[in-house]
């Protein structure tokens, strides 16, 4: 994930420790920003979310439920709803950052799902506010995945895997950035890192090489 300065950040990251019943990995393709229906927001969020208030326009941040938001969503996919269950208690494996990402006077919401299990991302989108619903203005499922906010830009994060591959240690992994261009997001950049596996007999994974794409 990248450690760029990230505005106005109210993220809720719950532990996970434990499984649910199955992965529910969906080979989605690449990231959709085709148009979607809108889904309103929740007065109330779930219990653990924390609370991020003004913004760069001094309006207050209003309070979502992400979980509530995902499951009104006809853009996520049903194995990702199916899912979504609390890890432990009411703690839901969802991070959610708000912040300008798509130029809106309102802060915009990027909601990661994760797994229990592991904590790998499961998907990942951008909500963009329009008047008092939410639009999904951007989805990818294709795990592992998370989506984070960098000085006004969309960094998505994804680990690359071979077939003979642990979990633990990827193959590599590409940082793609996207760009709002009024109507849509852009890809602007795409670096690529490769890792060795010989770091301490293999059993840390280290960047090898680094090229842009």
């Amino acid at each position: 994930m990248s450690a760029g300065t990230v505005v106005l950040v109210g993220t809720a990251v719950f532990a996970v420790g434990c499984a649910t019943g199955g992965t529910g990995l969906r080979d989605g393709g690449p990231a959709r920003t085709d148009p979607v229906a809108k889904t309103a927001p929740s007065a109330s969020s779930s219990e653990g979310f924390s609370e991020a208030s003004g913004g760069a326009s001094g309006k207050p941040l209003n309070k979502v439920d992400p979980v509530a938001l995902l499951k009104a969503d006809p853009k996520v996919s049903a194995e990702i709803k199916r899912d979504l269950k609390p890890c432990t208690g009411k703690e839901y494996p969802v991070d959610v950052s708000y912040g300008k990402v798509t130029g809106s006077p309102v802060v915009d919401i990027v909601v990661n799902v994760l797994s229990c299990a592991d904590a790998l991302g499961r998907g990942s989108y951008v909500y963009r506010a329009d008047g008092a619903t939410y639009e999904n203005v951007f989805s990818d499922e294709q795990p592992p995945v998370y989506a984070e906010i960098d000085r006004g830009d969309l960094v998505v994060t994804k680990q690359v895997y071979g077939k003979s591959d642990a979990l633990a240690y990827p193959s590599g992994e590409d940082v793609i950035t996207y760009r709002w261009d009024g109507e849509k997001f852009t890809e602007q950049d795409r670096v690529h890192s490769d890792y060795s596996n010989v770091v301490d007999g293999g059993s840390q994974p280290a960047p090898a090489v680094t090229q842009k794409q």
